[in-house]
């Protein structure tokens, strides 16, 4: 039997946790209803549209204009700040609800998981009753809308849970590819940016059919080895695996959601050697090691994505966890713009059991391992802030908003 996937995506999520929020507060009416956005800081230049209620989104309005192009198309427009912390509240309850009926989820961002459901099956049902059932309980326990895809795998699912919104159930089903799919324009098909999207069309590709049925070789004179990616995902062809401790609490792991899209490298790298600070503190004071670093990068569509690389060597040094981050980075595309960036240490292990090479220097190694004991220290009696690497000095990295 196929795998019987679902894909479960909030309806705009930051705004209808918003508008709970302040309807539990009192507030006087629904800002789902009005003219409304979530924003960064209004008064900085660099605040932008991070969640959009309907009436702005017909004016105009997308996710990830600056604050001030929006008001251009909608003048009465009001910008209300994120409340992070209502926000996790929210997604904590929305998994546990989903948690009742199987463990088998991979949770993918705050507001969306994946979910297998061949395993429960003979416990519920036909997934797609199943579906709404899950659909509408959501709402009248939790008070906001979800859209679920069905489908044989996790490319499929997503695609489906994004055909047409909000509180919808689709389904994209290997034998409905082709009805349902391919007629798609290119730009559609799940992991194509905007940069890989106008050069397929120059290509001659518009639509997911021509991707599925286009010469693999000459693709891969103008993508590589994506090339091959790209037509099996135009043909529906992806990993039915829903992983259930992608969000494994034993890890450690810090994002930061930046006021501004961002698709330098360099500019990256700030936030990444504060995150990758932050966490390998964390880990020190636990005096465990991590063999896997992952990189987490959401871009300015909530596309997530993330790589992680396996140690030979676990580690809880600053510098080396920061190093491999950077790498992991630097074959990370980036171009579509990057919203949100973490770092996070999995495979956690109380001893390092280090293998060393030849051309390994362990008296650097160890200063290093003392220095950062010294570090911890100061911060411990001082404060976080009180010291900090000469390469973070004058940077902007966004500290209040690093959160587990």
């Amino acid at each position: 039997m196929k795998r019987i996937i679902m894909h479960i995506d909030v309806n705009n999520a930051f705004l209808s946790w918003s508008a709970i929020y302040m309807l539990k507060e009192g507030y006087k009416y629904d800002i789902r209803n009005s003219y409304a956005v979530i924003g960064g800081d209004e008064a900085s230049r660099r605040g932008i549209v991070l969640a959009k209620s309907m009436p702005a989104k017909k004016k105009g309005v997308v996710t990830g204009e600056p604050l001030y192009s929006a008001r251009k198309k909608c003048p009465n427009l009001k910008a209300y700040p994120p409340n992070y912390y209502f926000y996790k509240k929210m997604s904590d309850n929305l998994f546990e609800l989903i948690k009742k009926y199987t463990p088998d989820i991979e949770q993918m961002s705050i507001d969306e998981c994946f979910l297998d459901y061949t395993p429960v099956k003979h416990l519920y049902g036909d997934e797609v009753k199943f579906a709404y059932k899950l659909k509408k309980e959501i709402y009248n326990t939790l008070g906001f809308t979800v859209n679920v895809g069905v489908a044989n795998n996790k490319l499929c699912a997503k695609m489906a849970s994004d055909f047409s919104k909000p509180d919808k159930v689709h389904t994209l089903f290997s034998n409905e590819i082709e009805k349902k799919m391919w007629p798609l324009d290119v730009d559609e098909l799940f992991g194509i940016g905007k940069k890989t999207a106008i050069k397929l069309h120059n290509l001659g590709i518009h639509t997911v059919y021509d991707l599925a049925h286009a010469d693999d070789k000459k693709l891969y004179k103008h993508f590589k080895n994506m090339a091959y990616d790209m037509i099996r995902s135009a043909n529906g062809i992806a990993s039915d695996f829903v992983n259930p401790v992608a969000f494994d609490p034993k890890g450690i792991g810090n994002e930061t959601t930046l006021d501004h899209n961002i698709s330098s490298k360099e500019e990256l790298y700030g936030y990444l050697l504060s995150l990758s600070e932050n966490v390998t503190l964390r880990l020190r004071k636990q005096k465990k090691y991590a063999y896997v670093i992952v990189v987490t990068l959401k871009d300015k569509f909530f596309r997530r994505k993330s790589h992680q690389k396996k140690l030979v060597n676990a580690t809880n040094i600053t510098e080396e966890v920061y190093k491999v981050a950077k790498d992991i980075l630097n074959e990370m595309d980036t171009d579509e713009g990057i919203r949100l960036i973490g770092v996070r240490l999995d495979n956690l292990t109380n001893s390092s059991n280090h293998q060393t090479s030849l051309f390994e220097n362990l008296e650097v190694r160890d200063d290093n391992k003392n220095l950062e004991e010294a570090v911890d220290n100061i911060k411990e009696k001082y404060g976080f802030k009180a010291i900090k690497k000469a390469s973070l000095v004058n940077k902007s990295v966004g500290n209040k908003y690093l959160n587990k």
